[in-house]
This record gives structure tokens, sequence and C-alpha cells, in this order.
């Protein structure tokens, strides 16, 4: 199995917009993402953690998962989107997955971070 495993460490995010404490603000904002850069959510889960928390998401996909970790009170969020290579690459649409969901959450700073994962280097 060969696959593409892309991170994001965002800081100084706005901690007023809704996708920051919202668990369906959240979960509007990843699947509308998700399916834009054309990947497949087969399954969710978003909790709210009490204030002044944030929110936890995950989005199973067919080609593997997307987390989103919100920290209101520390203007922080991390991404986290892996992708399975298996009879397609899928690197360029999870690529642009975090790049659309840091734009949302409009950080001042930015730690992204791209790790192979499996073996061989193609589909």
């Amino acid at each position: 199995m060969q696959g593409q495993h892309f991170t994001a460490d965002l800081s100084g995010c706005p901690a007023d917009p809704p996708t920051m404490t919202d668990p369906q603000a959240l979960r509007t904002l990843c699947l509308q993402a998700v399916r834009t850069c054309g990947l497949t959510p087969v399954g969710e889960l978003f909790h709210a953690f009490p204030p002044p928390g944030g929110v936890t998401g995950v989005v199973l996909l067919a080609e593997s998962h997307l987390a989103v970790h919100t920290w209101p009170e520390r203007g922080a969020v991390t991404l986290d989107a892996y992708v399975c290579n298996l009879g397609a690459d899928n690197s360029a649409a999870a690529l642009q997955l975090v790049e659309q969901l840091i734009e949302a959450f409009s950080p001042q700073r930015v730690q992204r971070q791209r790790l192979q994962r499996g073996e061989g280097t193609g589909a």
C-alpha cells in the first residue's frame, strides 16, 4: 500500500468563527471541502468539548480519512489528511483539501508536513 499523509498545524486563527466551536459548522465545512476536492465521504463524527473548548471532527473517506481539531482558546487548529493511492493517485486531492481548510481558518502561521506512507512510489 502506498499513500500520502498531509498534516498542518495552524496558529493565530480567529477564535470567533462557528467552525471553531460548533460541530455542525465544522461538519459542513469539512464535508463541502471533501466533496469539492473529489474525495468520497463514507462516515463522520464531530464532537464539541465544553467551553472554551473546541471541536474534533473526523471524516472517513473511501480513500482514507480527514481529522480536524480546533482550540479556539489558543487560536489553533490541526489538520490531518491521509489518502491511500490504490488504483488512483489521490495525493493532489488530499493536498487541495488541506489547503482549502487552511484558507478557511485564516491562520497567521502554518506549519505543513507531508509524509509518504507505505511501499512504492506510484498508484
